[in-house]
This record gives structure tokens, C-alpha cells and sequence, in this order.
């Protein structure tokens, strides 16, 4: 398998990369360690000062320079990112089966010309589970901290929240059926089982075939809004998934953090104001 097989995002691997080698270590990594590693799932020099750069710029991670070398840090939003991410991969699971029939429900009205806002908002609703229901109505099985997950958007008088159940004549399936793309959420479990279940899918090197295996997985799961098990197939795919997702997790960590240790120049990290 390579890199042209999974296609993630640099970003994603970047986010990937630093959730699992200094998320809770208050360390920075040199961008020669990171050039080397990404080497080896087929990511060039070039891409990687450009997704570096450009996650600065989007406050995700921070600069800070000791002699020659320049090297990156966590930003407290990045710290924020990859702690839900953690949450969602490691506790939350994807699997949803104690949806107590509560739904989530936002709707919204931006001008047109808003483009940007319209984007953000959309992709944070994804993150959190939402599908759009309606022109302007998102909704989300289950109970959604929304002024957690939208608080620090500028249009929050524009936002209208609730929550309720579905009553008849609506039935639940035709609500997911609408607002979400069960067919897509299931493909994408079934292309990872057939990209993971090779033998020898993780390669000879730990350290890139791990950073490949989270980053694949990190894009299902953020994609899946974990719906209501008992609406959907008794043969969900992301039931088989999810199981070998985590063996093949522990099946390289140990190899992967020794090689980490091996690589990875980290110097501790400086206080954001300095």
C-alpha cells in the first residue's frame, strides 16, 4: 500500500502526526524531522513547509526557532482539535448504540455572500454530527454541546438551536435517510476493511504505516455522524472496521514509538507569548 492508495490530505496527516507524537508532551518538533518522516509515505519537502506554513497561518501550530533550526509547536486550538479527535477515535467510538431518540436541531440564515462563514459553519455542523435536513436546518441524533462547538463564531444572534424527537407521521429512517449519505458513510468503512485487511497492509516501517492507519481511520470517523445503530444494517461496516482499526493500532505502537524516539528532534516547548 502507499501513499497514492490513501491520498490523505498533508493537513491531516500534519494534525495526524502531531496528535499522536506530541499531544500532551509540550514539546516542538524540528521541520527536518518532519520532512524525513513524511518522506516516507511519499509526501515531498515542498508540500510539507507548505502545510507547515499554512497551519501557522490557520493558528494551529506555532514557530519558535533554536539556532538554525526552526521547529513547531501546538497552538491551544490544535490542543483543542486533537483532543476531541482523541476523544471521538478512543472513547467515543463509531459505533452509536445508546441513542436515547433526542435530536440536535440548528438552523441558520447567512447571505449568500457569505461564503466563508457559510463554509466554516458547515464543516464545524459535520464535525459534530450534523446532516442538513432542509435548506438551513441542520440536525444531529442525540444531545450536541452546540455553544461548545460553535461559540467562537462571529454570527451566533443568526444561529437558532433546539431539541426534540421525531413524531409521527416522521419516521427516523426517512430523517436520516434525508439528511445523511448512508450509502457514502458505509463506503468509506468498506474501502478502509479493504485497504487494512492486506496482509502486510502496514508495511516494514512502523512509524509511516502508523501515521497512515490513524490518518485513514481520523477520516472516517470525522465523517460519520455515529447514527443511531438500531436504524441502521445489522451488518454496519463500521463495526468491522472500528475492531481493526484497533488492533492494527496496537499492533504497531510499540515499533512506532521507538522509531519516534529514534527521529524526531523535540525541544521543549516555549511559552506562546515568547
Amino acid at each position: 500500500m502507499t501513499i497514492l492508495e490513501i491520498a490523505p490530505r498533508p493537513q491531516s496527516l500534519m494534525l495526524n502526526f502531531f496528535g499522536i507524537h506530541v499531544l500532551g508532551r509540550d514539546v516542538a518538533l524540528s521541520s527536518g524531522c518532519v520532512i524525513e518522516v513524511f518522506a516516507r509515505v511519499g509526501v515531498t519537502e515542498e508540500a510539507v513547509r507548505s502545510t507547515l506554513t499554512r497551519m501557522v497561518a490557520r493558528g494551529l501550530l506555532r514557530r519558535q526557532r533554536r539556532g538554525r533550526r526552526m521547529y513547531f509547536a501546538l497552538t491551544p486550538r490544535a490542543v483543542a482539535v486533537l483532543r476531541d479527535g482523541r476523544e471521538r477515535v478512543w472513547r467515543t467510538g463509531a459505533v452509536n448504540r445508546d441513542w436515547d431518540g433526542q435530536w440536535t436541531l440548528v438552523g441558520f440564515s447567512l447571505p449568500e455572500s457569505w461564503r466563508r462563514e457559510r463554509h466554516d459553519l458547515r464543516t464545524r455542523l459535520t464535525w459534530g454530527g450534523f446532516g442538513p435536513l432542509q435548506n438551513g436546518l441542520w440536525v444531529a441524533p442525540g444531545v450536541v454541546d452546540v455553544a461548545e462547538l460553535l461559540g467562537d463564531l462571529a454570527f451566533q444572534d443568526r444561529l437558532r438551536v433546539f431539541r426534540g424527537t421525531v413524531l409521527a407521521p416522521t419516521e427516523v429512517t426517512r430523517v436520516l435517510e434525508s439528511a445523511f449519505d448512508i450509502a457514502a458513510i458505509a463506503a468509506r468503512y468498506h474501502a478502509f476493511l479493504d485497504r487494512w485487511s492486506r496482509p502486510g497492509a502496514l508495511g516494514s516501517d512502523a512509524l509511516g504505516g502508523q501515521l497512515l492507519l490513524h490518518t485513514d481511520w481520523l477520516e472516517c470517523v470525522r465523517d460519520d455522524p455515529r447514527l443511531p445503530a438500531e436504524h441502521l444494517p445489522a451488518d454496519w461496516p463500521a463495526i468491522r472496521a472500528e475492531k481493526l482499526f484497533h488492533s492494527l493500532a496496537r499492533r504497531c505502537a510499540a515499533a512506532a514509538r521507538a522509531e519516534a524516539g529514534r527521529v524526531l528532534d523535540c525541544v521543549p516547548a516555549l511559552p506562546a507569548d515568547s
